[in-house]
């Protein structure tokens, strides 16, 4: 069943605070398996200038992912998570995330698609700091892949 078009343009209220942390970089950083040193140590990011250890680029898909559930889980949108897979992520950032940020998405859903019986959808997060600061933005294409009767139709 295709989704509701009325759904575009839709946004949720943010989130309440993330606080990202030193500890919560450095075990991203580990798991993807990057050794930079800003992520770990914070005389390097500091030489870099910044005011702690920074987080690798992907790390605000957590914070995101987070946020989509409130989309995913709407039961008004009737999206079928069951069947969803991630179709692609892309970030825009206006300064890296740091230790010490708490912060905020607010998600919007910007397209809805249906192809071969698969509904997509397409969710933009804009992501804040604790003072109001613009952070990133993320963009995530869900796809609810079709049902087998739905796709042999």
């Amino acid at each position: 069943m295709a989704l509701d078009q009325s759904f575009v343009g839709r946004s949720y209220p943010p989130t309440a605070p993330y606080e990202v942390g030193r500890e919560k970089i450095r075990e991203f950083a580990e798991a993807i398996g990057d050794a930079t040193a800003a992520y770990t140590d914070p005389e390097a990011a500091k030489a870099l200038g910044h005011p702690d250890v920074i987080a690798p680029p992907t790390f605000v898909f957590a914070v995101t992912f987070r946020a989509a559930g409130e989309v995913i889980t709407d039961p008004l949108l009737g999206l079928d998570y069951s069947r969803v897979v991630h179709g692609s992520q892309k970030f825009a950032y206006n300064r890296p995330v740091r230790a010490g940020d708490r912060l905020t998405v607010t998600s919007t859903i910007e397209a809805i698609t249906t192809r071969a019986g698969s509904d997509f959808v397409d969710l933009r997060g804009e992501v804040h700091d604790e003072g109001g600061e613009h952070v990133a933005t993320a963009w995530m294409k869900l796809v609810a892949r079709a049902a087998d009767d739905a796709a042999e139709a």
